[in-house]
């Protein structure tokens, strides 16, 4: 496989019409890929659609389109549409994103997770194939739909997934698996689950800093919002990292949000924030690619420091 770099967009501070010079600099620098995401910034496919129209050299992914906040029958059109103006240059991530996501902010009933993702994709492939779609699943069901539009070849499909379930899942049904919130050690135990055939991309990370306090003062914060989440923490628990985390899960659970970042062990942020020079961090991303991840997505995190130089400063050598 052509070996991918990509980059996570849109960019913070950066309003979305000003992009394009930012598309046509990554293009040239080498980056491959610009992926999105969805979570409370720009929805999934705007960014990409843009990407999509103005910079023909960047592949595009979203990492990942939730499968409970649209219906199925809009979240395939979404897809099939920006297929159509990336001609072969889209991979769709499909996952079950979070209760805070889908429950507190979208007002939508956080049930059955792996179900209704394995019954989206299901209904994904087969709208996007073409198909009149009469089917009754566990978690909804379609009466009659067919997309007017035929989508002359149908992308990429990855599922966001954790443990081993959704996993193997995405290595039976998918294309291959996206990966998040992991170390480089972590990788082959992923792998296992998906398929040694199938694609793994992963978003990593990236604080470029060689103020090693600075960098784990950030990585602390970020893990212990994200990680307390019960279905990362899952994960983590699936992973290993159970007796490191445990201190940080009691201490959130009781209300105390500043030791449950100060227990967090200095190896646990090492491994899963990248940080340093330039240099040690795209080193640090080289190890995730000969680990088995294909396409690395670097999320450069905000601290102050000056974009344009951190994008260059980051770029593939």
């Amino acid at each position: 496989m052509t070996t991918r770099y990509g980059i996570t967009i849109p960019f913070d501070g950066v309003n979305l019409r000003d992009h394009r010079e930012w598309f046509n600099q990554l293009a040239d620098l080498g980056y491959t890929d610009v992926w999105s995401a969805e979570v409370d910034g720009a929805d999934g496919f705007t960014p990409l659609t843009l990407a999509a129209a103005w910079e023909p050299r960047l592949n595009l992914g979203i990492a990942v389109a939730p499968v409970f906040t649209r219906g199925a029958g809009l979240l395939a059109m979404s897809i099939a549409a920006l297929a159509e103006v990336a001609g072969g240059r889209f991979t769709v991530g499909l996952g079950a994103s979070s209760a805070p996501v889908v429950e507190r902010w979208n007002g939508i009933s956080y049930e059955k997770p792996y179900a209704r993702t394995r019954d989206v994709l299901d209904f994904v492939k087969r709208a996007l194939d073409g198909e009149k779609i009469d089917h009754v699943y566990e978690t909804f069901e379609v009466h009659g739909f067919k997309i007017s539009r035929p989508v002359v070849e149908r992308p990429t499909i990855l599922l966001g997934a954790l443990r081993p379930g959704m996993l193997r899942l995405a290595g039976s049904q998918a294309d291959g698996a996206i990966l998040n919130w992991l170390s480089v050690g972590d990788v082959h135990q992923c792998r296992a689950e998906v398929g040694l055939d199938k694609m793994i991309a992963a978003r990593l990370f990236v604080v470029p800093t060689t103020d090693s306090d600075t960098a784990r003062f950030i990585g602390r914060r970020m893990i212990s919002s994200y990680l307390t989440v019960p279905a990362y923490a899952e994960f983590h628990r699936w992973l290993g990292r159970g007796d490191q985390l445990t201190p940080m899960w009691e201490a959130w659970a009781e209300g105390d949000r500043k030791r449950a970042n100060e227990v967090i062990p200095d190896s646990v942020v090492d491994d899963l924030i990248i940080h340093g020079s330039y240099e040690e961090c795209r080193e640090h991303v080289a190890r995730y690619m000969d680990a088995g991840v294909q396409v690395p997505t670097i999320a450069i995190v905000p601290f102050g420091l000056d974009l344009r130089e951190a994008v260059e400063g980051l770029a593939p050598r």
